[in-house]
């Protein structure tokens, strides 16, 4: 149930079996597919020569009669009518289809009739409409991700395009792991229950032939919930490697572009974090930042050893000096290089934005009780010329989350002093955040003192201490995961979809996350995973978040409510 070796396997089949060379041609959601399991070499060793995107080769007419086309495509109506045009008039000595979903009956027989030359030599599906970005993390890049916050008719067609492609995502995703799960979902959740009847009603009436695999003695289960439950995790500052370079940085199909935050040489502007191509990173990828400049440090140090050199490495600044004074190193090292940036970069931005001090005081918000001391440090830094207007906006939504019952009265004062502070703040985005994912909206027990085992626990990790101030947070997919475990996800919350009930304890179990993922949600399943408790997770989500995207989805649903309220 590895999600990156599915996708490969598929991507192997597809190009081994035709000889000579070839032409890869994908589309804009297809390209992140296979970017993120294949590398550059790997399509080289294929006898792949040139890769291309259905919509710009269709504006050649270029003949490559030479060159056999391996398609890889989504089975949209755009890629049927692209494709149609295309087969009318050739280009290549050979076409090989292969569709990463189910074919409708209709767009065979307009692939066949458009094929009068004969040049179609197999049409396939493969099912790898997801883009596996870790072994048990993948995302959908869902466009127009905003919506799930909004009701379905604010904008009906957007809104049924999003639950398509997830709905879609999710098919491929089992007929690819050649299983058919019991659904549930978010009781709170009116996308998350679309999702989930949609998606059953696909697996289980309308394409129940080929979804009917050989049972498990357990069926698998797919839960379907909402961002809006746990809106606390995307709004933190991250303190372990892979989640602090997507919050700092940013990545995209396991690429980091470092162009957007200062010059680099070429062959480091853009850079590849996988764990299935970077051992390094594998190691690393879920370690605390001090851990990591030790671990690189070591690193360095061993070549130095090599190199016969005598530079005596004490900072990242030396580090990163002595990177650059070794072209060799570089050549046969880029890997260690690569991590050495990377470090230094966030080491940067963490001295430029105070975030040891913002983060403590998140970290204090997200775990801790103790409203009059919360207020005060919040007030404190918003106060500070040094913190980013960025983060004074995360502060007051965190604060706002956690006591917006509370102390309505202090909670009016952050907002004005948000606003005379902060010229970019928009007006409102804090109050339609409490509005989307406030506490009357949330199912979980997401700050732990609800639920009087979740208040217990939280009082145990007290006495125990912290080891860690920067990383106590646990995502409420956490506790979520342990539920489910111990056979506590109640029924109630979270409820089957039709009369497929679960029968004993899965041994497989998918969590959709309406709205996006995070790399600490992800942390949080690698983790329970190597805990070996019999259950094996895998988490899927519309997008992969960092703060900077939650910020961006909530202003555009915001903005989007607004016009229709006027329109209305």
């Amino acid at each position: 149930m590895v999600l990156t070796s599915n996708v490969r396997d598929y991507i192997n089949r597809m190009l081994q079996d035709i000889s000579g060379m070839k032409v890869l041609i994908l589309d804009s959601q297809t390209v992140s597919i296979v970017s993120v399991v294949y590398s550059q070499s790997d399509l080289l060793q294929k006898e792949v020569f040139l890769v291309e995107l259905i919509d710009s080769i269709s504006k050649s007419n270029e003949l490559m009669s030479h060159l056999k086309a391996v398609y890889f495509l989504r089975p949209t109506s755009e890629n049927i009518q692209l494709l149609r045009r295309q087969l009318a008039s050739p280009r290549f000595g050979e076409c090989h289809l292969f569709f990463s979903n189910i074919l409708k009956d209709t767009q065979i027989h307009i692939l066949a009739d458009s094929d009068e030359q004969e040049v179609v030599q197999q049409v396939q599906e493969f099912y790898a409409d997801f883009v596996a970005i870790d072994p048990f993390h993948f995302t959908l890049h869902v466009p127009s991700n905003y919506i799930y916050m909004l009701p379905a008719v604010v904008d009906s067609s957007t809104s049924q395009r999003f639950c398509d492609r997830v709905v879609d995502g999710l098919a491929a995703l089992f007929l690819a792991l050649k299983r058919r799960p019991v659904i549930r979902y978010q009781r709170t959740s009116d996308v998350a229950k679309r999702i989930a009847q949609e998606a059953a009603k696909l697996m289980y009436q309308q394409e129940s032939g080929l979804f009917d695999f050989r049972r498990t003695e357990v069926s698998p289960l797919l839960l379907v919930i909402d961002r809006r439950d746990d809106p606390v995790t995307p709004l933190l500052n991250q303190w372990t490697y892979q989640a602090m370079v997507h919050e700092l940085i940013g990545i995209q199909d396991n690429k980091v572009d470092l162009k957007s935050i200062g010059k680099f040489p070429k062959d480091q502007e853009e850079v590849v974090l996988s764990s299935e191509q970077d051992s390094f990173f594998k190691t690393n990828m879920y370690e605390n930042f001090g851990d990591i400049g030790m671990n690189i440090k070591r690193l360095v140090d061993e070549f130095q050893q090599v190199a016969k050199s005598n530079q005596n490495i004490q900072t990242v600044e030396d580090m990163a000096k002595f990177v650059d004074n070794y072209p060799e190193y570089r050549k046969m090292h880029g890997n260690v290089s690569k991590h050495v940036t990377l470090v230094t970069e966030m080491s940067k931005i963490t001295e430029q934005r105070k975030l040891m001090t913002v983060s403590q005081t998140e970290q204090e918000l997200a775990c801790n009780g103790g409203q009059g001391a919360a207020f005060e440090a919040v007030t404190n830094l918003l106060n500070d010329e040094n913190i980013s207007d960025v983060d004074r906006l995360r502060l007051v939504m965190l604060y706002a989350l956690r006591y917006e019952k509370d102390s309505p009265v202090q909670l009016m004062q952050l907002f004005n002093k948000l606003a005379s502070r902060s010229a970019k703040y928009k007006p409102g985005l804090v109050q339609f955040l409490l509005k989307q994912a406030g506490v009357d909206k949330r199912t979980g027990d997401l700050f732990g003192n609800r639920d009087l085992m979740n208040i217990a626990r939280n009082m145990a990790r007290g006495l125990k201490g912290i080891e860690n101030v920067y990383t106590q947070h646990q995502p409420l997919l956490f506790q979520t995961m342990e539920n489910i475990v111990k056979g506590r996800l109640r029924d109630m919350d979270y409820p089957f979809v039709g009369n497929h009930f679960q029968q004993g304890r899965p041994q497989e179990v998918i969590i959709f996350v309406v709205g996006g993922t995070t790399y600490e949600e992800s942390r949080s399943v690698a983790l329970q995973n190597a805990s070996n408790t019999g259950i094996r997770f895998i988490l899927g989500g519309s997008s992969v978040l960092n703060s900077k995207s939650f910020f961006k989805d909530l202003e555009e649903a915001q903005r989007v409510a607004r016009i229709s309220t006027f329109v209305v």
